[in-house]
């Protein structure tokens, strides 16, 4: 049975997030190809994880024969994260942009399952794995745009995901989500609508089309 690991990191409730309502459509096309299969959701911004501490960093360098009680019980917690990601399948991460980066929560997952040597390296123990990221943002950050030289959603998780930890990585970019909202961008709403409406059919198509893939 296929497992999917779910991240959602908007603060925002699914009805008024972008990146919710995209992972929602991506997640039950996934389900509907997998109903016997196992999906591990994670809200980080309702139950965000723990930030790295001085234990759980120093702990993933350390022989865990010499762990601390501190160091022990910190770096538990990293390897239960790590094992979630090591064991799934396929990674749906919602990742909007907010003053240009991901949200803290989502930065505190990722500095948590970056563990060099196990993740990271030579090596990474999930290389290969499919991972697809629902990039929302507020403007427009496309190449052309006025804008481009501040997107350090796309560009960060690339470096990290792909580069780092050797995941197969794809985007998803619903963008001009703050169009309805801000006067000043009245003109761009149909834009808006556009790019919601293709990224909805985005992850409906590659979410059947990956389910299908790995069952192959």
């Amino acid at each position: 049975m296929a497992t999917l690991l779910h991240l959602d990191s908007s603060v925002s409730p699914t009805s008024a997030s972008a990146s919710r309502s995209v992972t929602e459509t991506f997640r039950k096309a996934w389900e509907e190809q997998h109903p016997e299969g196992t999906v591990i959701y994670r809200d980080l911004s309702a139950e965000p994880v723990p930030h790295i501490t001085a234990d759980a960093h120093s702990a993933g360098f350390a022989d865990p024969a010499t762990h601390t009680p501190e160091q022990a019980a910190a770096f538990a917690e990293r390897v239960r994260l790590i094992e979630e990601l090591e064991q799934a399948d396929a990674v749906l991460i919602g990742a909007p942009m907010y003053n240009f980066t991901i949200p803290s929560t989502l930065k505190a997952w990722l500095d948590n399952v970056i563990l060099m040597g196990r993740t990271a390296g030579e090596t990474p123990s999930a290389k290969g794995t499919p991972v697809t990221v629902v990039a929302s943002r507020g403007g427009s950050y496309a190449p052309g745009t006025p804008r481009e030289s501040f997107e350090y959603v796309q560009n960060y998780l690339t470096a990290v995901l792909a580069g780092g930890l050797g995941l197969d990585l794809d985007f998803i970019v619903p963008e001009l989500t703050m169009a309805p909202y801000n006067p000043a961008m009245a003109e761009l709403v149909p834009l808006f609508e556009a790019s919601r409406e293709r990224a909805l059919q985005e992850a409906a198509t590659k979410a059947k089309a990956l389910a299908e893939r790995l069952a192959a």
